[in-house]
């Protein structure tokens, strides 16, 4: 997966001048949007002038600003991207495929080199820091945690909150309907915990909670795509899964793996404490007939 702009710009910060990392400055502050104002908005923002301007565009890379506005403009094609879209470039790939021979069994293997690679990449790019903070939070018994995902990765919540449930206490799926949600978020708190699932298409209901979970003091984790949810802006910690796929459909194989991973480590920071409640509602599962 290519890096975005904003990962481009980061990246060179320590290549640029005095000057020029001031223009960089306000293009990361107000980013994507910021990149699209005019050379004269932004020089007069970082307080330097136009030609600055112009060399920090080609000092990034690129034959000028137009050219650094349509490299923007080809990301968030990709990061807006929707099945049908997706749909249209497999389709094209597809027909190039079936032009070339191939074997029984092709489209499984490439599948499969594809989901490893994905998952490979993910894991490398997770930074420890990120994971150990996500693992700390969760793992904290006076914090409660409450979980959300959107229209596909509301699989993903309900299986980090159903796992974490199982060893400790206070893990709270976000209610669908309007009411019971809006008493929910209502009661959001400082010492509270916000995980939320968003991919592209981002849902602005999932930015609305990390604001308000942000407002209220507590702390937000977001679970995201290269292209990054604009709930992302309000997170604590920010855990970015590849989701390269050979169908119109993002995969969320690397989203869960990372997930697997979280609730493994949390567990093992709980310790006995988590081991004990596991055996207590084993108990109570077989005493009331649920296993």
């Amino acid at each position: 997966m290519s890096l975005t702009l904003a990962d481009e710009i980061r990246g060179r910060l320590g290549e640029l001048s005095p000057a020029e990392r001031k223009v960089a400055r306000v293009l990361l502050a107000g980013y994507p949007a910021a990149v699209f104002e005019t050379v004269a908005t932004i020089a007069e923002r970082a307080g330097v002038s136009a030609p600055t301007v112009l060399r920090c565009a080609s000092r990034l890379g690129y034959r000028g600003f137009p050219d650094l506005q349509a490299a923007l403009r080809s990301e968030l094609d990709a990061r807006n991207a929707s099945p049908i879209t997706l749909y249209a470039a497999t389709e094209t790939s597809e027909r190039e495929a079936a032009a070339q021979p191939s074997s029984p069994g092709t489209h499984l293997g490439e599948q499969s080199a594809l989901v490893q690679q994905a998952v490979s990449q993910t894991f490398e790019e997770v930074t420890q820091h990120e994971f150990e903070e996500a693992v700390s939070l969760l793992s904290d018994p006076k914090r409660r945690v409450h979980v959300a995902g959107g229209r596909f990765t509301h699989l993903l919540a309900e299986y980090l909150g159903l796992h974490l449930s199982q060893f400790r206490d206070q893990v709270n799926l976000l209610p669908h309907k309007d009411v019971e949600r809006t008493s929910f978020l209502t009661q959001l708190a400082r010492r509270d915990v916000t995980v939320l699932f968003d991919y592209r298409r981002y849902e602005t209901d999932k930015t609305l909670i990390a604001e308000l979970a942000r407002e209220r003091g507590g702390k937000v984790i977001v679970f995201t795509d290269p292209w990054l949810s604009p709930a992302a802006a309000h997170a604590d910690v920010v855990l970015i899964t590849q989701v390269s796929s050979n169908s119109p459909y993002d995969s969320l194989a690397p989203a869960l793996a990372v997930v697997e991973a979280v609730v493994a480590a949390v567990l093992d920071r709980i310790g006995d404490d988590g081991h004990e409640r596991m055996k207590e509602a084993e108990r109570v599962a077989r005493r009331t007939g649920l296993l």
